[in-house]
């Protein structure tokens, strides 16, 4: 027996036989907003990002300040029609110059003002940073107060991977000058639009 196999062995033979018991973590939300939306609109404007109010026109007088210019805009929900669809031959790359970017959230956090988007909910994952413009829908009941209950929700493990978008991309150089746009979307905004069809938990 080798060196190697000798401290392999005696790792497993002194293994504690119980697992250690995890710390349980609180979820700070003390004292919790009694409005959520609110407290969610608030956090994406103070972000840098929009809040997107629909009317009775419906949804398309709402995007019309962002499609009208618009010659690619690429869909993947189906309550809004786009002109580049995704299908199993799509390339990263093929997005490269979409306009406008439309997606629905799992769900979003009010206290950050972040949407969560897991690699279901782009359908190809550069449809969320590629596009000038991103355009994310989020069902109301969809939002949770922090990222502690954020984290407590499944789409964490049933996904390949989530991201949790706040705002949109921004970065500043060592003068301090903020920009826009340099590593993602210039723009992020958020209508607030029920599910069509209600999902449930982290599916």
């Amino acid at each position: 027996m080798n060196s190697r196999q000798l401290i392999l062995e005696n790792l497993c033979v002194n293994r504690p036989k119980t697992e250690p018991m995890l710390p349980d973590i609180p979820l700070f939300d003390t004292p919790v907003p009694v409005d959520r939306v609110a407290k969610f609109k608030e956090a994406v404007v103070s972000m840098g990002g929009e809040i997107i109010h629909v009317q009775a026109q419906g949804l398309d007088a709402a995007l019309k300040k962002y499609t009208d210019e618009a010659k690619v805009i690429c869909s993947h929900v189906p309550e809004i029609k786009g002109n580049l669809e995704i299908t199993g031959d799509t390339q990263p790359t093929d997005l490269a110059d979409v306009d406008v970017g439309i997606v629905r959230a799992s769900f979003a956090v009010a206290e950050t003002g972040s949407v969560c988007l897991t690699d279901a909910d782009f359908g190809i994952n550069s449809l969320g940073y590629l596009p000038q413009h991103l355009i994310v829908l989020v069902d109301p009941e969809d939002i949770v107060y922090n990222l502690h209950h954020a984290y407590r929700r499944s789409e964490g493990k049933k996904h390949a991977y989530m991201a949790f978008h706040t705002g949109p991309s921004a970065t500043a150089d060592i003068e301090g000058i903020l920009i826009h746009g340099a590593q993602g979307v210039r723009s992020l905004s958020v209508i607030l639009q029920p599910r069509l069809q209600k999902k449930s938990e982290g599916k």
